[in-house]
């Protein structure tokens, strides 16, 4: 199916809950061995002395100070809402029960 055999396709595929075609699983095989083989390529580069970040620059806290403001009161945030109950927002589940 594809050269990068330590690579289940159809176990990514299940874990994506993706149900994948013959030809698309060729297809993600071929992708996915490119991929790899691209990350071959940077493992090559020499890295020693380079200290690890997590940004390519600097960052600072650009955050504000958080100074209380008006607020608005239980019924006028919830005066707009379609469904509301015992002063709270109603809505749909989204969750599912297992």
């Amino acid at each position: 199916m594809s050269d990068i055999s330590h690579i289940d396709i159809d176990y990514v595929a299940n874990l994506a809950r993706l149900e994948l075609t013959s030809e698309e699983r060729e297809r993600i095989a071929s992708q996915l061995a490119g991929i790899l083989a691209h990350f071959e390529r940077i493992r090559e580069v020499d890295v020693s002395g380079v200290e690890p970040t997590a940004h390519a620059v600097p960052l600072f806290n650009i955050l504000q100070e958080d100074h209380p403001g008006k607020v608005l009161s239980p019924e006028a945030a919830l005066s707009n809402a379609p469904m509301k109950q015992d002063g709270m927002f109603v809505v749909p589940k989204v969750v599912e029960d297992a």
